[in-house]
């Protein structure tokens, strides 16, 4: 389910694909709406406007200035309330943040992770730090500094701490042993979404499965995770499997046999009575519902 970027105002996707970074204003007019899917870069917005993003499962309004941050492996799409957005926008693919040490810092910050918080609003402060942060970078892009691609780097890094530093302290927990499985735990979840076709069907749903995956003990494991998030490992599989049972029913046009099967069930009864005890409505009826006018 991976989405085309539509053509806008200072966006040129051959820009991306060719140095694996671009930035750009976001100023006036009105934006098509974005298609609802997986993009291959990541996204870091700074912007105010009315609009909703749908993100993974949910739906975020927003009417405010504030930071987004888009996930390649997460789909999403935009949807804006009315016209006259305004801001920053930067874009670069995984390749562009170079480094083991840096890749991995990106995916396990909690703002870009499943579980994060994609949307942060920001003070009149705070977005004029971050303003002046892609004001920086649009020079740099724009200029023949030898090492402005570091200097790039540099600037998404400091955007990502800012928006740590604003994110409520209870939000970042210490990194025990404890928090460190967990994470390894969820990153492995969510590595399985978002389901792209059926013949490659859910492989981990247990949480000896996940046991196994790691080399740890299933107690452990177990007891780790609800000691870090409140939730045994089955709800947050459940609750996962049934976020991505909800994206399918409304987003494609597959059956819900096709669903239950790409999902692991084997039956679609199963599924059905799984997606019904999780949800309180039946998969048909949950799409019926969505399509409502």
């Amino acid at each position: 389910m991976k989405a085309n970027e539509c053509t806008v105002a200072g966006f040129k996707r051959s820009d991306l694909q060719t140095k694996g970074f671009k930035v750009h204003r976001i100023s006036g007019g009105s934006y098509p709406p974005l298609q609802y899917g997986r993009r291959d870069y990541y996204k870091v917005v700074l912007g105010t406007g009315d609009m909703d993003i749908c993100y993974g499962d949910q739906t975020i309004h927003i009417n405010d200035t504030f930071l987004f941050f888009a996930n390649p492996h997460i789909p999403y799409s935009v949807e804006h309330r009315s016209p006259g957005q305004s801001g920053y926008a930067c874009l670069f693919t995984e390749s562009f943040i170079d480094g083991r040490e840096r890749t991995d810092s990106l995916l396990n910050s909690p703002i870009f992770r499943f579980e994060g918080v994609p949307v942060i609003p920001v003070n009149t402060e705070q977005a004029g730090f971050i303003g002046g942060l892609y004001e920086r970078m649009i020079t740099a892009y724009e200029s023949d500094y030898g090492n402005k691609d570091e200097m790039l780097r540099s600037c998404i890094d400091l955007i990502i701490h800012e928006a740590l530093r604003i994110l409520p302290q209870n939000e970042l927990k210490e990194r025990n042993a404890a928090t460190r499985i967990t994470h390894l735990f969820m990153e492995l979840l969510e590595k399985q979404f978002p389901i792209e076709d059926t013949a490659n069907p859910l492989r981990l749903r247990t949480a000896q499965d996940f046991a196994e995956s790691l080399a740890v003990h299933v107690n452990y494991l177990n007891r780790s995770v609800k000691e870090v998030t409140g939730k045994p490992i089955s709800v947050h599989i459940a609750e996962r499997i049934a976020s991505e049972a909800k994206a399918l029913l409304q987003h494609t046009n597959w059956s819900v046999a096709d669903i239950a099967y790409s999902l692991g069930f084997e039956y679609p009864t199963y599924f059905n009575n799984y997606f019904k005890r999780v949800t309180g409505s039946t998969p048909n009826s949950f799409r019926k519902d969505k399509f409502k006018v």
